[in-house]
């Protein structure tokens, strides 16, 4: 774990043994001080993926394998708090809302963005909502 930017969940730190059963991920809300401005990002990541895989074995059956993803080192999609981050800026990292389908994920994360105004505000990074709405220029 990042000590320097941990994940808070209301206001406790957030670890692995802290993710609910049948939990899908999570909204969050990063914030930051980068050149003297104060940025925030909003965006959702997920506790682990499912792939089919092809095991070995002599029906050739494939079998769903669940494989937990590093969100301890999770940064954003954002290349600007990536990069922060790779310079050692500290990184506000909050967990928002946990998700138990990511059907209910992608909602959330849409429904908090257009609530914080992301697209109006210039202090968020976010460029654009599901890909479909975009920040003015």
């Amino acid at each position: 774990m990042n000590s320097k930017s941990p994940w808070f969940y209301k206001g406790v730190v957030f670890t692995d043994k802290n993710i609910p059963e049948n939990a899908v991920g999570f909204v969050y809300k990063m914030q930051a001080i980068i050149d003297g401005k104060h940025v925030k990002y909003i965006g959702k990541k997920k506790f682990g993926k499912k792939a089919l895989a092809a095991l070995t074995d002599k029906r050739s059956k494939k079998y769903e394998i669940v494989t937990k993803l590093d969100y301890q080192k999770y940064f954003s999609s954002n290349k600007v708090l990536k990069d922060a981050h790779k310079k050692g800026i500290i990184i506000n990292r909050n967990i928002l809302v946990i998700c138990y389908s990511k059907t209910e994920l992608t909602y959330q994360e849409t429904k908090l963005q257009f609530i914080n105004e992301v697209l109006e505000k210039d202090e968020f990074l976010n460029a654009n909502i599901l890909g479909r709405f975009y920040k003015q220029k």
